[in-house]
């Protein structure tokens, strides 16, 4: 039921993190505001495939 998906920085385009979830509830892209360590600040990170 729960797939693992990648997020990826917004501002460098760096897939940083992997977390699950839901597809049957959640039907959208995730959305984070995650630390990047590439550009050492809190940017926003999407859902990639």
């Amino acid at each position: 039921m729960r797939d693992n998906v990648q997020l990826a920085c917004g501002e460098c385009k760096r897939r940083n993190y992997v977390t699950t979830k839901n597809k049957k509830t959640t039907t959208g892209k995730l959305e984070f505001s995650k630390y990047c360590r590439f550009c050492r600040k809190h940017t926003p990170h999407k859902e990639t495939k």
